[in-house]
């Protein structure tokens, strides 16, 4: 006999329970599973956890330049891997404690721990419980793509996931995957003390980005000592003894990498090889992505998905913007959708990108007029007062409209200071709304007017 609820949620990332609290708050008898780890891939093996060690990797960084601010620190500096960590983990029990807690304490909401499988459009099934409902969420995200490489298998190799569990220092450090993600563990473990070698198939970094982003982070990580590898024609693997050695070139042997550790960050694969979605009619794409439309509903009534599993965005926030789009939807009236987003995301480096709209490429091949302006970060006061001053800032705006297109801030709080850009361009302003505004001095935003007075044709 099924239990019957009015809400499944399945899955708890970002998006999933905030959208359980919500309805079951709102009065839905609702139950959210989870199979593994609460608050999903976020707070156990991504944004919480490598932001953490992101924060100890700078401090060690700081403390060796000591001596360029007139500060003296007596005898080496020394990183101890396993406090670093426990430092980390304390973080992330933190947040999981309070989410269950949270969860738990809910009225009309039940947890479940097991993994969901759906049976049919209106039932999941939970270890040996068979639980039913007219609406269904699911929140199940992703793991880290294992790409079928020559001799892959063979070889022990670590994902974004199993480098949590890290509590020593890797002597040699290859990272296949010059990206996101493979870029922040690179400059993290050079701090540490690691020597680290990326190795990227692609001619350049972070393709998605401008060449000349693209070129300022290699020089930036270069001169922190991390090695790189670009243009592999072909990634293998293969033991060297108690060494792994990643082969760059498949028609050459003689072209490798040879390190004691190897760390793969090639993208994403979303977790919906074993959730049922044939039984009850839920399509994928050919990513194996849940295809949704525009307010996050799959092919399945009464069945949505949300966060990294649809395919919409790979990010915490966009998954959190799911859950605003569904229970603004069911629950306030609203007509929200993913459409109405602005792309809006950071590569966590140091110093960070902050990255909103279109890119340079993307404009030029809009063909529409467009207005540049670009300024390098030497030409920023509050990073050369803090000894930061790698990088730039660039900006697009339509010629006609006078909207802005986007923009990318590659430099010291670039994350934070892209906001003021994005706000913008959620009002639908001109430009010149920014461009008049009056900055505080000294601080990073305030050159943002100042870039928008320098913009040119395209």
């Amino acid at each position: 006999m099924a239990e019957k609820f009015d809400v499944i949620v399945v899955g708890t990332g970002q998006a999933g329970p905030s959208l359980a609290v919500r309805l079951a708050k709102a009065g839905r008898k609702t139950a959210i599973l989870e199979r593994k780890l609460l608050g999903g891939t976020c707070v156990n093996v991504g944004c919480t956890p490598t932001k953490t060690l992101i924060a100890s990797a700078r401090a060690a960084h700081v403390a060796r330049r000591g001596a360029e601010f007139g500060v003296t620190i007596e005898g080496s500096i020394r990183v101890d891997l396993a406090r670093v960590k426990a430092r980390k983990d304390a973080v992330v029990q933190q947040s999981t404690d309070s989410l269950q807690k949270s969860l738990r304490n809910t009225p009309n909401l039940t947890l479940y721990e097991g993994h969901g499988r759906l049976e049919s459009v209106r039932t999941v099934r939970v270890g040996d419980r068979l639980l039913e409902s007219e609406q269904i969420f699911l929140n199940v995200g992703a793991r880290a793509h294992t790409p079928d490489w020559p001799g892959l298998a063979d070889v022990p190799f670590l994902t974004n996931s199993s480098m949590m569990e890290i509590d020593f220092l890797p002597e040699h450090l290859v990272i296949v995957g010059g990206s996101y993600i493979g870029l922040e563990f690179a400059q993290m473990y050079r701090r540490f003390g690691s020597r680290v070698t990326v190795v990227e198939m692609g001619p350049r970094l972070v393709a998605r980005e401008d060449e000349e982003i693209s070129a300022s982070i290699l020089s930036i990580l270069r001169a922190e000592g991390v090695d790189f590898r670009l243009g592999a024609k072909c990634v293998s693997a293969a033991r060297r003894g108690e060494q792994v050695a990643v082969g760059l070139d498949c028609d050459d042997p003689a072209k490798e990498v040879v390190g004691s550790h190897l760390l793969v960050a090639v993208g994403r694969t979303p977790n919906t090889d074993d959730l049922g979605l044939d039984r009850a009619g839920v399509a994928t794409d050919e990513r194996g992505c849940i295809t949704v439309d525009d307010e996050l509903r799959t092919s399945a009534p009464g069945i949505w998905a949300l966060g990294e599993v649809n395919g919409r965005g790979a990010f915490t926030h966009t998954a959190y913007n799911d859950y605003e789009i569904v229970a603004g939807n069911l629950l306030d009236g609203e007509r929200r959708r993913v459409t109405d987003r602005i792309v809006a995301y950071a590569l966590y480096t140091d110093p960070p990108l902050g990255r909103v709209g279109l890119t340079e490429r993307e404009v030029r091949a809009s063909g529409r007029p467009a207005l540049i302006a670009t300024r390098a970060m030497t030409r920023v006061a509050r990073a050369v007062e803090r000894g930061e001053s790698q990088g730039l800032m660039k900006i697009l705006v339509d010629a006609a409209t006078q909207r802005i297109l986007g923009a990318a801030i590659l430099g010291i709080e670039g994350d934070e200071a892209i906001h003021s850009i994005l706000d913008v361009m959620y009002a639908d302003a001109p430009y010149t709304v920014i461009r008049r505004a009056v900055h505080i001095h000294p601080t990073v935003s305030e050159l943002i007017p100042t870039l928008l007075g320098d913009l040119r044709p395209l």
